[in-house]
């Protein structure tokens, strides 16, 4: 699995990426998290609002950080397709 965390390095974003390996760990899955921080790059996504979260190639969350509960149940989600 792989896990873009897309935002320019503001509180926000570290607290979404931190999150998002909490709830990797809460649910024992491992992923390639990765921290996107090129304005380019995060245009190129299609996020319109950061931070944002995707996964696999799929944009899941944007403007907001979830809580790590949540955050879990958008994995599950995501992944049990």
């Amino acid at each position: 699995m792989n896990i873009d965390v897309y935002g320019p390095g503001c509180a926000n974003c570290k607290r979404l990426e931190q999150q998002t390996r909490d709830a990797l760990a809460n649910l024992g899955l491992e992923a390639a998290v990765t921290k996107v921080e090129d304005v380019v790059a995060i245009a190129e996504a299609g996020v319109m609002h950061t931070p944002a979260l995707g996964i696999n190639g799929t944009l899941v969350l944007q403007g907001r950080v979830p809580g790590v509960t949540e955050l879990e149940y958008i994995i599950k989600k995501t992944t049990s397709g």
